[in-house]
């Protein structure tokens, strides 16, 4: 499993770890992608296609953006 908090949203959950699991895959799971959200994984900000282990801790931080 994969523990999941969205920063700012109250959203905390753990979703099943697949082989081959990426951040991208995690932030489409959570209703982001790459360009809507930040994430870190263990503590530290991780690229898109970094690998997810069974058993990370990955926050999710929405991009806010305006004009």
């Amino acid at each position: 499993m994969i523990k999941v908090k969205v920063i700012g949203r109250g959203i905390e959950k753990e979703t099943e770890w697949r082989k081959g699991m990426k951040i991208a895959d995690v932030l489409r799971e959570v209703g982001f992608n790459t360009e809507s959200a930040i994430a870190k994984l263990n503590g530290r900000v991780a690229l898109e296609d970094e690998n997810v282990k069974d058993g990370d801790y990955v926050e999710v931080i929405p991009v806010v953006s305006g004009g």
